[in-house]
């Protein structure tokens, strides 16, 4: 019987139309997909994921063969050079080959599986694709990582994720690394040194829940390396991802192509070798980084992407007039392994710069100008800089002729910055924008002062200071703004040695803390010179100074908000208050951040900065429970007529003031350690350090607790409220010893906050702590305080052979120079 030409027709439409959209959970030996038909793709059986041709440019048009979720790539058939033009095909060859091949046929990728016996491809719903037959997997994305890994995958030492010239790596001890160019290495991540690092095949996983951790058939169990900030929520999609600009970083998202990042490697990206390119040096401006040249010595190497780096003006190779090295204050080229050894030298600043000039293979050297007189001479073909006024290091680059400084920044400078008129128009427009700007400011100011009176004027101005924080600066914000944002003062959040803080609401509807300070004796211009340095220091771990008011008697400083107050609040919750109970993970974390943000201001500030009064009160909670420091360099604020100490000049509290404080000994960053270290074992312990009861033979908790630690009974110092289940007992037993470190008598006898953060973290083994010295009361201005003997005594010996000075007061903010 012969069909209706009309039906058939139709059925053949009805065919084609649906193999046109079809998606496929097994793919077939024969099949391809190409990029101009985007509706063809590889999916998944449940859709979730998808193979096929994304595009990478729309000018000319480009596209990359990737696995994706979502919009999200996540494996890229020849990684960063899979680019393709629309004429190219991904196929899946009979003999079982997989490969990428351009418009001209050239193989551009392929999965070298020809002929081996496969006979089928899958994508599954983990986003893994395999070449396989019924029995045997011969190749996956899984065990041919790009730059992504996913939960499910395992990554090896035999793998690597590549990105530009950036790779990422386990090595054989389990360590984490990230190179440049397969050699310098900028960021290494270590096991902690409890775990023995002899492993025989370490494999390197993320969990669905945001947990990145390490196993291996020597360990007993997992060791996790990151957390993300999300951790522990199953229901969002996860992955690791070396990054173009060379960091690692996790990312959670809940589709629709949206990810948000949750975890880095480093920390500050400017650390990253080579990521502003050959002589380029790295920056920020306000909170992101930014590349650059050095001087106008140098220019944009391609005016479009300043990420490529610079080029000399003036080559010094060829160099028809005199060489010459700029300085470069705040700035260090980046030195790394394996060039740390070859390019270290101790010659002192002055010799950094003359021996790098005679050199001729030098083209450019860093004093670290931290007292060790060390100096690194930059031999390599590309050099990475990195400029912050919080660097102490002076550092030196070989140009020919004289020196031509960068401009001091400016809009217009920025916009112009490596660039010519080449053309007249360029003239025109400027002399037009000028003109523009210049009638709108005179305008701007006109109605500005008509309407200075107004009363809508004072919230119009409240955002308009809003603006100067956004440059960077401190806001000046008048009394009566802040006497309005807060309702005249009426929530209280707390009050502290340097003031009461309230809680207030800005113009742009910010919450914010604002302090009233207390005892404040400077007078206007020294006053705002400390808050711009306050304001000037930004840290992870640090609050952050939105603003201030200096308005006749009032001083106030303004905060950002932190949504779950103080760490007292949680340590020392009644034990009915469940809810505001932490864990070990929270309290071990808010401990490693409290002791990043200490670190960052006694060690990596250009001044070292003694806060003076660390304890719970002073740690607050972020949304993330993340610890932030509080009140750091208000001591310096509070400047007593008499330049001498007394015992009741002291602005710390009980518990945590170190035997220094009253025993009129010189303050240094040591004395931040011993708060640090009570603070430590409050942490661990769930009760203030000064607590005696019966249950302590009625001594003072830190010594009972030591005593407990020699028994080996580390579990009656533990909070009761933690589950047993829940504590990692190695960090548990760092801490406790760290603690007992931090509180040692003798300033010599304790760590820097450096090295207290290395011993917490498992960098640095930890020696068994000797006993705290058994400390008499002393009695401070109606509190009581405790002080050793020794301490006392010393202080009487140090104070007879001396008359008392003006230096003892400014001794807080000295720079510590001991070591342990």
């Amino acid at each position: 019987m012969v069909k209706n030409p009309c039906f058939v027709s139709l059925s053949i439409f009805i065919i084609l139309s649906f193999l046109s959209t079809i998606s496929f959970a097994d793919i077939e030996l024969g099949s391809f997909i190409q990029p101009n038909n985007q509706n063809i793709k590889w999916d998944s059986p449940n859709n979730t994921f998808s193979l096929g041709f994304i595009p990478v440019s729309s000018f000319p048009p480009l596209y990359s063969v990737a696995i994706n979720f979502s919009g999200i790539p996540i494996w890229k058939a020849g990684g960063d050079s899979g680019i393709v033009d629309s004429n190219s095909r991904f196929e899946f060859l009979r003999n079982g080959n997989l490969r990428l091949i351009n418009s001209s046929s050239t193989v551009l990728w392929e999965s070298n599986t020809a002929n081996v016996g496969v006979t089928i491809a899958t994508l599954d719903n983990s986003g893994n694709l395999a070449l396989r037959n019924a029995s045997t997997v011969f190749w996956s994305s899984f065990d041919n990582p790009t730059d992504t890994i996913l939960p499910g995958q395992n990554f090896t030492t035999s793998k690597t994720l590549k990105s530009g010239p950036y790779s990422f790596n386990l090595t054989k001890s389990g360590n984490l690394t990230l190179r440049w160019n397969t050699e310098t290495l900028y960021w290494n991540q270590g096991l902690n040194s409890s775990i023995n690092s002899n492993l025989t095949s370490p494999i390197l996983s993320l969990s669905d829940t945001g947990i990145l951790q390490l196993s291996d058939i020597t360990l007993q169990s997992s060791v996790r390396v990151a957390y993300s900030s999300d951790f522990g929520d199953t229901n969002l999609f996860r992955f690791l991802r070396l990054d173009s600009d060379g960091n690692l970083r996790m990312y959670s998202s809940v589709g629709g192509g949206n990810a948000i990042e949750r975890w880095a490697a480093v920390v500050d990206q400017c650390l990253v070798y080579g990521w502003c390119g050959n002589m380029g040096v790295c920056s920020y401006n306000d909170t992101s980084p930014v590349c650059g040249c050095a001087s106008r010595n140098f220019e944009l190497a391609d005016p479009n992407d300043s990420r490529k780096g610079c080029k000399r003006k003036s080559d010094i190779t060829n160099c028809s007039s005199s060489l010459t090295m700029m300085e470069l204050d705040n700035t260090m080229y980046l030195t790394y392994q394996p060039e740390l050894s070859s390019q270290l030298f101790n010659a002192g600043t002055a010799g950094c710069k003359s021996n790098c000039l005679k050199d001729p293979t030098c083209i450019a050297s860093t004093a670290l100008s931290d007292g060790t007189g060390v100096c690194y001479y930059k031999t390599t073909s590309v050099v990475s800089a990195y400029h912050s006024p919080t660097i102490p290091s002076i550092s030196y680059v070989k140009i020919c002729g004289s020196e031509d400084p960068n401009p001091p920044p400016s809009a217009l400078t920025a916009a112009l910055s490596g660039k010519s008129f080449q053309f007249r128009g360029w003239v025109v427009a400027v002399a037009v924008l000028v003109t523009v700007v210049a009638v709108v400011l005179l305008e701007g100011g006109l109605w500005i002062w008509c309407c200075r009176n107004s009363p809508k004027f004072n919230s119009f101005s409240a955002q308009y200071a809003l603006l100067e924080y956004a440059s960077g600066a401190p806001v000046q914000f008048s009394f009566s703004d802040l006497h309005s944002s807060t309702k005249g003062f009426k929530e209280k959040l707390g009050s502290g040695g340097f003031g009461t803080v309230y809680k207030g609401i800005l113009a742009n509807k910010s919450v914010v803390a604002v302090k009233q300070l207390e005892g404040i004796e400077q007078g206007e211009k020294q006053f705002r010179m400390e808050v711009a340095t306050i304001s000037s220091t930004h840290h992870l771990n640090l609050v952050r100074l939105v603003g201030f008011c200096s308005e006749g008697r009032h001083r106030l400083l303004v905060y950002e908000f932190m949504k779950n107050g103080s760490l007292d609040g949680f340590l020392f919750a009644a034990d009915g208050n469940s809810g505001k109970i932490l864990n070990w993970e929270s309290r071990f974390n808010i401990a490693l951040g409290t002791g990043k943000g200490l670190t960052y201001l006694h060690e990596e500030c250009r001044d070292c900065i003694v806060h003076c009064d660390i304890k719970p009160e002073n740690i607050l909670l972020d949304d993330n429970y993340n610890a932030k420091v509080s009140d750091f360099g208000l001591s310096k604020l509070i400047n007593p007529k008499d330049h001498r100490r007394t015992l009741t000049s002291v602005r710390g509290t009980r518990g945590y003031l170190a035997p220094e404080w009253v025993a009129n000994l010189p303050i240094t960053s040591k004395s931040d350690v011993y708060s640090y270290g009570m603070v430590l074992l409050e942490i661990v312990s769930g009760r203030r350090n000064f607590d005696v009861s019966e249950e302590t033979g009625w001594k003072k908790f830190s010594m009972w607790a030591y005593d407990e630690f020699e028994k080996g009974n580390i579990f009656s110092i533990i909070d009761k409220r933690l589950s047993e289940n829940e504590l990692d007992m190695e960090q548990v037993l760092r801490a406790i010893q760290v603690s007992f470190w931090c509180i040692q008598e003798q300033t010599s006898q304790r760590p820097k906050m450096g090295k207290v953060v290395q011993m917490l973290e498992g960098i640095t083994e930890i020696e068994r702590p000797p006993i705290p010295k058994a400390a008499s009361e002393v009695s401070v201005g109606g509190m009581t305080m405790s002080v050793s003997d020794s301490i006392i005594a010393s202080s009487t010996i140090a104070t007879s052979a001396r008359a008392p000075s003006s230096t003892s007061s400014s001794l807080r903010f000295s720079r510590d120079l001991t070591s342990i």
